[in-house]
């Protein structure tokens, strides 16, 4: 029977790999029976100052042994972990910790520049605050009134439908909201995941992702939990330690975010450096020289969001994917089921989805059938792959009509086979214009005239593109994510 309580998998982790190691972080070592000792120690310490179930404990701490301990502790009572960015301002910190009700703080006092105490100080100056009773700086709470008994019989009064975690999403476009998951739903998404990506208890996974956001800690630190494998991450400032940790250690699978090796590729001695046992993942820059795709867009990409759970569309096949498949973020996973609305935007539903936001009724995070809509925008094409195109809310104002980016990109896709990326550019006497970017297969010239022609025969004449240019889609701007820069498109059409 699998296990659906962090606790229960974090005790077979050890009984059965417990000299294993967990983490490596630069000099960082944790093997999974010490991380069961450390969390334990410490799980005691919070029950003494009064956390159990439910009680909301925030963690601020970089990837590190820290942050794993720290998380598995409070996880381990039942308590529900509520991670912080480091890159958190006083203000953030303040708005975090009053929306989560965290009872408890467990923070570093300092990283890279970032002087927590000093800024915890400001957040809580004049600031309300009822629920925030503790803050520890690095220094555990004394566990000597809690017996290991006591622990266990806490331990085993929490349930995998116990909520585990309250994880903020970026923000960018509104407030941050606090999506919560539990400890079953997490776990098992990252198994159903692990199955296709193929992360093992061989395995050795390099992720560059922080374990405060979702991908680092669902996609790299959960996922190695539940497979029993050891996770690889640096902090180190020095590109030279990252490289001396990966020729050391031998990570066999990547993951996470390109442009956050870049100053890895970038590195003059990186051909001197044997990195060959990175074979596997979405690393490109940085894996074995005959791992690394020719052209990335002809390998599929991943989409995930907070409220997922992480990835939610991914595909295990990691050869180059035909021209027709070129831009695909792959197939639902397990558990979910989708549905595409008739201006494309993504919805989904399933198991392994948030309970809700907090402070918020699932009838305000859900619609009456269930389904959660992601603000997404897709095409899903003939083979069942589907292509991300954009965000929703995105609507064109163009002379007094309203045009959905989706249905031209839908209509470019159809008579020319290739992805397309569709805005408003401002215009004085229209409002908008009607722009695309469509991303071609190679360097082969562009007939924006002959597209817009055969566009007229596929859409009202107000929502074929005035302005259209053709680029060969390694030129496209991308996010660190793999998706489209919306904000760098409309510089494309400067002249």
């Amino acid at each position: 029977m699998h296990e659906t309580t962090v606790a229960s998998v974090l005790r077979e982790r050890a009984r059965t790999r417990g000299e294993h190691d967990l983490l490596v972080c630069d000099a960082d070592r944790l093997t999974y029976a010490a991380a069961e000792r450390r969390s334990a120690l410490l799980a005691r310490g919070l029950i003494s100052l009064g956390a159990g179930k439910g009680t909301r404990i925030g963690l601020l701490a970089p990837n590190g042994s820290g942050f794993v301990c720290r998380m598995l502790a409070a996880a381990r009572i039942g308590a529900v972990v509520v991670p912080f960015t480091t890159f958190s301002t006083a203000r953030e910190l303040r708005e975090q910790l009053a929306d989560a009700d965290v009872a408890i703080l467990l923070s570093v006092r300092g990283f890279r520049g970032h002087d927590y105490v000093t800024r915890l100080a400001e957040a809580r100056e004049g600031a309300l605050l009822p629920s925030l009773r503790h803050v520890l700086f690095e220094d555990d709470p004394d566990a000597r009134g809690v017996s290991e008994t006591y622990l266990r019989a806490v331990e085993d009064d929490v349930d995998g439908a116990d909520p585990l975690s309250i994880i903020y999403t970026s923000g960018s476009t509104s407030r941050p909201k606090g999506a919560i998951h539990t400890h079953a739903s997490l776990i098992a998404h990252q198994r159903n995941l692990n199955g296709i990506r193929g992360l093992t208890a061989d395995d050795r996974l390099f992720c560059n992702s922080p374990f405060f956001w979702i991908g680092g800690f669902g996609f790299g630190l959960l996922a190695t939990l539940v497979a029993g494998a050891t996770l690889i991450c640096s902090n180190a400032v020095d590109t030279s330690d990252t490289l001396d940790l990966l020729e050391t250690e031998r990570p066999t699978l990547t993951n996470g975010f390109a442009a956050g090796v870049a100053h890895l590729a970038r590195h003059p001695g990186l051909g001197d450096r044997d990195l060959s046992s990175m074979r596997r993942g979405n690393l490109y820059p940085i894996m074995a020289p005959d791992a690394r795709p020719a052209d990335p867009e002809l390998r599929h990409n991943m989409l995930g969001m907070t409220e997922a759970g992480g990835t939610y569309l991914l595909s295990g096949d990691e050869a180059d994917q035909p021209e027709a498949q070129r831009g695909s973020y792959g197939m639902p996973a397990p558990g979910f089921a989708t549905r595409v609305e008739p201006d494309g935007e993504l919805c989904i539903r399933g198991p392994y989805l948030m309970q809700r936001y907090h402070r918020r009724s699932r009838e305000q995070c859900f619609d009456a059938d269930g389904w959660f809509h992601t603000g997404d925008l897709v095409r899903v094409d003939a083979e069942g792959f589907y292509h991300y195109l954009g965000r929703s809310g995105a609507m064109i104002k163009t002379a007094g009509a309203n045009v959905s980016p989706v249905e031209v990109a839908n209509a470019i896709t159809r008579v020319t086979g290739c992805n397309a990326y569709v805005l408003g550019l401002p215009d004085a006497d229209r409002g908008q214009l009607v722009a695309a970017v469509v991303a071609l297969p190679d360097e082969r010239p562009f007939d924006d005239a002959a597209v817009r022609a055969a566009l007229k025969a596929e859409l009202s004449s107000y929502k074929v593109p005035r302005r259209m240019i053709g680029l060969p889609a390694a030129r496209i701007p991308l996010l660190s994510s793999g998706k489209v820069d919306g904000r760098a498109l409309p510089e494309l059409f400067d002249d």
